[in-house]
């Protein structure tokens, strides 16, 4: 009977339900099976991401039948069209594991494949020491080695100098006069075993599905971030009639000096555009604004102008546009604050009211998040002619690249339709690839994931809600996972909406931790400005500051904590020099994925370390050891995973403490002291002896 004879009469057979009308179509497998490619973002259907130099392991199950030995490598596919080839490692034998290290030489559109092929050569090699050894088909199992060196050399492109080593094996192999096993051992050689692993005989190569890599600028992956409110930077109020004075961007660059002084790359601006006055906000977010109270300016939008505009009492494009020139003589990068709401004042909810929503009564809907009420902000509703908006924001982001922005912070994006951000920032990148945004998400993690997968170079994190040992520990070990192939964090101690009860306690110890701790776990973190001076009382019944920025200006007098000033010595300015000098100088520090936790026996006692190799075999590893509990000074034992180090058991090493200067002689269990009395973090580096 013909088969599809068969097929027909299994149609109609309804006697036996349980027999399968078709087969579902499926893509085929490979003649070397290859599954299970990691790490691959939702099935393929967007890139994985990494930074130019960061290195991240690609693992894959690879397997096929029989006893012949199978291979598999890395194809990297880079921009240009070329591929280069990285050997795997079989990590899991038994459950054909395989894994590699790879890492990316410039930005673009990569994409690599893992390649699983029969390896002639290593199934020679297996079953020729067998029968050799044991004297069957001695002769016949030397000439097979032959010919198989002898593809090597036909088929796999060699220098001369790396041809001759398997020429030399295959004139060893047939030398006749020779012992068995004398022949045997110049087909086996170490050298005969390097050429092939580095250049090797690759029988029915089966690629995986490629996957998308996007590889990006480092500073997506590592920085460090300042945020200012420039109205602040060079206010001044009245002492006798009490009417303040608005700070310009031109005032505010004055502070750049200090700020880079501190060792900062990105200073981050929250927004400069004209203020709505109605329903504007007083003081701590009261209704009851005066005349002269400066408002949000997250409340965008007035006769002055919009998204595309800059306050008049901040100044004009010019001064922008030299904000931004002596930010980048300073070797740091300027980020825009992108709020997509309006006030009530802004051109469009006159020129395109169908932007907001309209409620029953007729009146525009303002902004909730009961309880809470934004009476001063109207949110933009994208589905009432999403087209029209697009192209709106499309041309407002470009004013600011224009202007010499690099990097947004957006505020609140899991508000808006995910959609959207996915196309703008692919429509900007396909001109701009180094811009980067900053999501600004503290919501659920399904959204926060999915905004980094769709194009978000990075987001703020729970950090600053993370206190505990375990939790820490758990959350980074989350982000520093599976996460980190398209998901980056920014850990942020405070902001001007954020200062928990953990910092509004802690004191000066709590803040220098958290920075220490921020600075040092991932590559990414920032402060709001006014850190350094421990800005630390809360505004009753919330989790931010009193008298806070965003509705009033502050005056800081910085000069007062300068050389001189009389509060000369209680700012954290020269600390958190000094947190970025050492992540300047330690390259461990610069990336996510190479994260070590250590046991220590006290829980508010946390230890981690990071390692990485800088070339020419050296390697640069980081300790840190930090007291959690700001309000004690503890004294625990630290149990190092010494080989995570680099290191045998039984060796030890100077631990250079980067913070205070003091050096000790270490090894895997080391007593330590930390907390209010003394320094309450230790930043070591691995010197060996």
């Amino acid at each position: 009977m013909e088969v599809d004879e068969q097929a027909e009469e299994h149609a109609d057979d309804t006697t036996d339900p349980g027999v399968p009308v078709s087969v579902p179509p499926q893509l085929p497998i490979g003649r070397i099976p290859v599954e299970d490619v990691f790490p691959t973002v939702d099935c393929g259907r967007r890139p994985a991401k990494s930074v130019v130099g960061e290195t991240f392991t690609v693992w894959a199950t690879v397997f096929r039948e029989g006893h012949d030995a199978v291979n598999a490598s890395v194809a990297l596919h880079d921009p240009d069209g070329g591929v280069t080839h990285v050997p795997m490692t079989c990590v899991e034998p038994g459950l054909n594991l395989w894994s590699a290290e790879i890492s990316a030489d410039r930005e673009g559109l990569w994409s690599y494949s893992v390649e699983g092929w029969s390896d002639p050569y290593g199934t020679w090699h297996h079953d020729a020491v067998i029968k050799v050894e044991a004297g069957v088909d001695t002769e016949l199992m030397l000439e097979e080695g032959a010919r198989v060196l002898q593809r090597a050399l036909d088929e796999v492109e060699r220098t001369p100098e790396q041809a001759r080593v398997l020429h030399d094996a295959i004139w060893g192999l047939r030398e006749v006069q020779r012992p068995p096993l004398i022949r045997l051992g110049a087909g086996i050689s170490p050298a005969v075993e390097e050429e092939l692993a580095r250049r090797p005989l690759r029988d029915m190569v089966s690629p995986s599905p490629a996957q998308s890599w996007l590889v990006e600028r480092k500073l997506a992956l590592t920085g460090a971030w300042y945020e200012m409110f420039p109205r602040s930077e060079g206010a001044y109020r009245d002492p006798d009639t009490g009417v303040w004075r608005s700070g310009t961007l031109r005032t505010a660059m004055d502070r750049l000096p200090a700020i880079a002084d501190m060792g900062f790359d990105v200073v981050y601006l929250t927004p400069i555009h004209p203020i709505g006055r109605t329903n504007r906000k007083g003081p701590n977010n009261t209704l009851n604004a005066g005349p002269l109270d400066p408002g949000s300016p997250y409340a965008i939008g007035s006769a002055d102008g919009g998204h595309d505009a800059i306050h008049p009492d901040l100044g004009t494009f010019e001064d922008f546009d030299a904000f931004v020139a002596r930010a980048k003589e300073l070797g740091m990068e300027v980020c825009l604050d992108i709020a997509l709401q309006c006030s009530p004042d802004h051109p469009w909810v006159t020129s395109h009211p169908e932007w907001f929503t309209t409620r029953a009564d007729g009146s525009i809907a303002y902004a909730e998040n009961p309880p809470k009420k934004y009476q001063d902000i109207y949110p933009v509703n994208f589905d009432n002619d999403p087209a029209g908006i697009y192209a709106e924001v499309r041309r407002v982001i470009q004013v600011w690249i224009d202007h010499g922005v690099t990097l947004f912070r957006v505020d609140n994006p899991h508000t808006k339709p995910v959609e959207f951000w996915q196309w703008l920032i692919q429509d900007v990148a396909t001109e701009r690839p180094d811009i980067i945004w900053l999501a600004e998400a503290f919501t659920k993690p399904a959204m926060m994931h999915t905004l980094g997968k769709i194009g978000f170079q990075q987001s703020y994190t729970y950090y600053a809600w993370r206190n505990q040992k375990w939790e820490l520990e758990e959350y980074v070990s989350e982000l520093a996972g599976d996460a980190a192939a398209y998901m980056r964090p920014s850990f942020w101690p405070t902001t001007h909406d954020i200062l928990t009860p953990y910092m509004q306690y802690g004191g000066p110890t709590a803040w220098k931790l958290r920075a220490a701790v921020a600075a040092t776990i991932v590559p990414t973190y920032g402060i709001y400005t006014g850190y350094e001076l421990v800005e630390h009382v809360a505004r009753p019944g919330a989790e931010e500051q009193i008298d806070n920025e965003k509705y009033e200006f502050k005056d800081r007098r910085w000069m007062d904590y300068e050389p001189g000033g009389h509060k000369e010595g209680q700012s954290l300015h020269g600390y958190l020099k000094r947190l970025n000098e050492i992540r300047r100088d330690h390259p461990a520090l610069h990336w996510l994925r190479n994260i070590t936790f250590h046991h220590v026996d006290d829980e508010n006692v946390m230890c981690y370390s990071k390692a990485v190799k800088t070339g020419e075999g050296r390697e640069d590893v980081v300790i840190v050891v930090a007291n959690l509990d700001p309000h004690a000074t503890r004294e625990t034992w630290v149990h190092l995973d010494l080989p995570a180090l680099g290191l045998e058991w039984h060796e030890g090493f100077v631990a250079h403490d980067l913070i205070t200067g003091d050096s000790w002689h270490w090894g895997a269990h080391n007593f330590v002291r930390l907390g209010k009395d003394t320094e309450p973090v230790h930043i070591i580096e691995l010197r060996r002896f």
